[in-house]
């Protein structure tokens, strides 16, 4: 295509040449360039504070490439057009994103996603090769880019989060810990001695997300006011995440600095919590069909208990023609537990009956019986509203081995114990991973109450607000079609707004993102920083 463009170039001058008085040339001057500017703002030293989100994180992990398309980078870049500075960042090792601690790597820190062709269905999996970054070996900075992944709001005002000898014990960040200035250095500390012109502050997901991810395993902390006694599952505590904020904007702007914070956007409307169906159990299934009348008979002898006591919401039914709901762990239901037992012993010769069937004696009855009681005592099918993660992908189906072992050990055979070990089907889906109506609301009362202080504090430091909770919620409902036609969604792995962990965005992503932190820059401080065009940044890694 260059070289045709060039044919038709040099044929032009050619003509132009040889035909002046034939050919018409145009006099008329191209336009002026545009000049961008600025506004009130000074973007010579910019600093951005915050979490994965402003790190770079996407595929489940943190490397080169994502830290280069991290949304205050391309915001970075186009701050150079009115004035900015450099922008540096505290590179990982490679593109793979492993961690290691003493040359070991750290399990929980694997290497980036992408998606895996060779079973047919493409399936994510971690990039192979081992990660070369080695927390010990401390950078040397000052760094623009503070973005922490895992960093809740009040991490930031935490010494110590970044001491390298605290992270074997699970007591610092092992992220912050290879470039903090210090081993009881605080990010907010190393963020005020750069006395930085301009700032980004894009933090409270995570004191949402770590919950959310869990599926709701954590505990809601409202009312707690000691951070220090908080699990990484758990919501933080309104008060103490005003607070925290409220420090950080007095601190980053105490010099006058200018900024722009971000809100909280809807975790779960998000890929992770949207992919995996509440009924992805199928009957044409060789794995699952065939077990479907034997379960529906081990189920109807429980279901008759239900209906006994009014708890019809709990009957348990596999469908033989249509795709079926996974068998949850709800812990808002009442515990029938000791109901479910001694519901099944009170009819025994019935009960012996039933337990036959498995090859079981008479004398097995108790066992069995207390054993259904504990596993169903809590447990319904999964309905439309409840939200399924998309790790159980892996999970559902597969035999829970711990709970096949238990069950060895009180005397079931081992084939019989399989069969009660089937994950979602048998054993129902732990609590992490299903997220329930009840953990959704405490979920997006969390962030309500996060944004109205986002955006108070906006208002009282006279400091923009990026609205990215307007932005993913449109992407969510509608999709938003770029320059070339293309729709960028958040469908998992083909929508192009979010990363193969379907909780951080992908490059285009983070790109649309930025467009929303610079529009507002522009809104508030009378910049005309031009949008950057996601086309630009890339939608998937495939390799």
């Amino acid at each position: 295509m260059k070289k045709i463009w060039m044919l038709f170039a040099i044929g032009g001058l050619f003509l132009i040449s040889c035909s002046d008085d034939d050919v018409s040339v145009d006099q008329t001057p191209d336009p002026d360039p545009i000049v961008y500017t600025s506004g009130t703002a000074d973007f010579s030293n910019f600093v951005a504070l915050g979490n994965s989100l402003t790190a770079g994180f996407s595929d489940a992990a943190l490397f080169i490439d994502g830290q280069n398309a991290s949304v205050p980078s391309i915001m970075a870049g186009n701050f150079a057009l009115a004035g900015g500075g450099d922008f540096t960042i505290p590179y990982m090792a490679d593109n793979l994103g492993g961690l290691t601690l003493g040359g070991v790597p750290i399990p929980q820190f694997g290497n980036r996603l992408i998606l895996d062709f060779s079973t047919g269905d493409p399936i994510p999996v971690p990039v192979s090769g081992t990660g070369t970054t080695e927390v010990s070996n401390v950078l040397t900075g000052p760094f623009n880019n503070l973005g922490v992944p895992g960093a809740k709001s009040f991490h930031l005002l935490a010494p110590g989060y970044g001491n390298v000898a605290g992270v074997a014990l699970g007591q610092a960040n092992p992220y912050y810990a290879r470039f903090a200035s210090s081993p009881n250095a605080r990010i907010i500390e190393d963020a005020a001695v750069q006395n930085p012109s301009f700032f980004a502050l894009w933090i409270g997901n995570g004191d949402v997300l770590g919950y959310a991810i869990e599926g709701g395993d954590g505990e809601n902390q409202a009312g707690n006011t000691d951070p220090s006694t908080y699990e990484s599952s758990d919501i933080t505590d309104p008060t103490v995440f005003a607070g925290s904020v409220d420090l950080l904007l007095q601190t980053l702007t105490a010099n006058g600095a200018g900024g722009v914070i971000g809100n909280v956007f809807d975790v779960t409307t998000i890929p992770y919590f949207t992919t995996v169906p509440y009924n992805p159990l199928d009957p044409t299934n060789p794995d699952f069909g065939p077990q479907i009348p034997l379960l529906n008979s081990i189920f109807g002898a429980l279901n008759q208990i239900y209906s006994a006591i009014g708890a019809t919401d709990r009957i348990i039914v596999f469908s033989e023609t249509e795709a079926s709901p996974v068998v949850i762990f709800d812990e808002n239901l009442a515990d029938l537990s000791a109901t479910i037992t001694g519901g099944l012993l009170s009819n025994l010769p019935a009960f012996e009956a039933f337990i036959a069937q498995f090859g079981l004696p008479p004398q097995a009855a108790p066992l069995v019986a207390n054993l259904l009681g504990s596993t169903y005592g809590q447990t319904r099918q999964a309905t439309a509203e409840d939200l399924v993660v998309l790790t159980s992908a892996r999970v559902i189906g597969t035999v829970n081995t711990d709970t096949l072992g238990d069950l060895v050990a009180l005397g079931l055979p081992e084939a019989l114990a399989g069969q009660f070990s089937v994950e979602g089907i048998s054993l129902p889906l732990a609590d992490k991973w299903v997220l329930t109506p009840e953990e959704q609301m405490l979920i997006k009362d969390a962030q309500e109450v996060f944004n109205q202080t986002i955006a108070a504090l906006a208002q009282q430091y006279d400091i923009a607000l990026a609205d990215v909770n307007a932005l993913l919620a449109e992407v969510d409902a509608n999709g938003l079609t770029l320059s070339d036609g293309r729709d960028v969604t958040t469908a998992f792995a083909t929508g192009g707004a979010f990363s193969l962990d379907g909780i951080h965005p992908s490059p285009r992503g983070n790109a649309l993102l930025a467009n929303v932190f610079i529009e507002a820059i522009n809104a508030k401080y009378g910049s005309n920083l031009p949008n950057v065009d996601p086309l630009d940044y890339i939608g998937l890694y495939l390799k």
